[in-house]
Formats: C-alpha cells, sequence, structure tokens
C-alpha cells in the first residue's frame, strides 16, 4: 500500500517571538498529489499555533482532539492540554494508530507531540518534524547563532528554504504564522 510523505515543518522562538512554518506539498509515492497543503493554523484566537506532519485525516483529528484539551485547560495552559493530548494519544485505541506528529507553539513554549506519548520540549527553542526536519533544524540552528538580526519568521523561511531545496518531499509553497 502506497503512503503519503511529506513535510517540514519549523517553529522558532526568538526575541518574544514565535514563528511556526511548513511547506504545502503532499505525495503520494513517487507522486506530487497536491502542491499547496495549508500545514499550519492559528487556535485560540491566534494565540497558538499549530502544525503537522504525516497524514492528513489524523492531524486534522488530532488538532481538533488538541482544540479539545485547549478549551477544557484554557490558552494559558497549552503544556498541560499537550500533555493531556499525548497521555490520550498514547493509550486510546482509536488515536494510538493515527500517524502524525505535531509542533504546537504560543508564546511562551515550543512543543513537539508524538502518538508514542512524548511532549517534548526542545533546545535551543528551534522545533523540526516531517521528512525535511533534520535539514531545516541545522539551517534554523545555524541562523540563530550567524544571523542575529533575522526575526523568527524570517528564520523559518530561510529554514524551510534550504529544507525544500534538499529534501524531494517538501517544496516552497510555505504558510508561515506567528504569535508576540
Amino acid at each position: 500500500m502506497e503512503k503519503f510523505r511529506s513535510t517540514t515543518v519549523l517553529a522558532i522562538k526568538k526575541d518574544g517571538k514565535v514563528a511556526l512554518g511548513a511547506d504545502g506539498q503532499a505525495t503520494f509515492g513517487n507522486t506530487v498529489a497536491k502542491s499547496n497543503v495549508k500545514k499550519v493554523r492559528t487556535l485560540m484566537g491566534g494565540k497558538i499555533l499549530c502544525g503537522f506532519a504525516g497524514s492528513t485525516a489524523d492531524a486534522f483529528t488530532l488538532m481538533e482532539r488538541f482544540q479539545e484539551k485547549l478549551n477544557a485547560f484554557g490558552e494559558n495552559n497549552m503544556k498541560r492540554a499537550a500533555i493531556e493530548l499525548a497521555k490520550d494519544w498514547r493509550t486510546d485505541r482509536y488515536l494510538r494508530k493515527l500517524e502524525a506528529m505535531m509542533i504546537v507553539a504560543d508564546i511562551n513554549d515550543v512543543l513537539i507531540i508524538s502518538g508514542t506519548g512524548d511532549v517534548i520540549e526542545p533546545d535551543h527553542d528551534i522545533a523540526a518534524i516531517g521528512s525535511g526536519s533534520m535539514y531545516a533544524q541545522s539551517a534554523a540552528l545555524a541562523l540563530k547563532k550567524h544571523a542575529p538580526d533575522m526575526s523568527a519568521e524570517e528564520m523559518v523561511r530561510e529554514g524551510l528554504s534550504i529544507a525544500a531545496d534538499i529534501c524531494i518531499y517538501t517544496n516552497h509553497n510555505f504558510v508561515i504564522e506567528s504569535v508576540k
């Protein structure tokens, strides 16, 4: 059975601002199925960002569950909502089968959430997931160190661009959102 593959999602927190972006490519086997998928969403009136990699239907299901957790715990408890989602994702029979990863971010935290129950607060306030994640993360680390005048949004755009130049499952159709 063919699998959908795709994407690079990158989040950077810098100078009191968080930017999260993703490319727009979804592939099915060795064919580009769609080039402008929107893999980044704003939640809670734009105060929380969410980006996903993996199966689109699974990611939407997880985003809906995350939104429910945010509603239950409040927008100021994003980390708690993420932990509760990860618990459910790992233990629920239905959710356990979902194939996706998420980055969620607000002005205070950048988190990676996985179906294995992990909620990771990455080093250097840089999070990356998806097939091109290591390229984007490497670029972001270098930019943060050697281009201190760049904004978080500029760094996300450049990191995604470098990943798109290398990873065949990543294109240059970016959606980038930010909060400050």
